[in-house]
């Protein structure tokens, strides 16, 4: 696999973290699975900023994010598979 353009910890990720610059609406994006060595394979709905994060499979309203392995939030939004995951769709739980 040649250098891929997110991240993802452990199978029950349900976001991967963009690793590379100038990602667009449209693009196939290569992910590395690092849990089990897998090359994942999406295509990019929204243009993603590097660090930020795509939606793995589809997230409801209400759903938790799991982000390497860790719980870092809410929807609050429905979050369609391949689409940009960040503040205007995902708040903490913490208040």
């Amino acid at each position: 696999m040649t250098a891929p353009d997110f991240l993802v910890h452990e199978t029950k990720d349900t976001v991967g973290v963009i690793v590379v610059e100038g990602i667009e609406a449209g693009q196939e994006l290569t992910g590395w699975l690092m849990e089990t060595d897998e090359t994942l394979s999406i295509t990019a709905l929204d243009p993603i900023p590097l660090g930020h994060k795509v939606a793995l499979g589809d997230i409801a309203n209400g759903d938790t994010i799991i982000k390497y392995s860790h719980d870092i939030g809410k929807a609050i939004a429905d979050i369609g598979k391949g689409h940009h995951a960040h503040v205007h769709n995902v708040k903490t739980k913490r208040w």
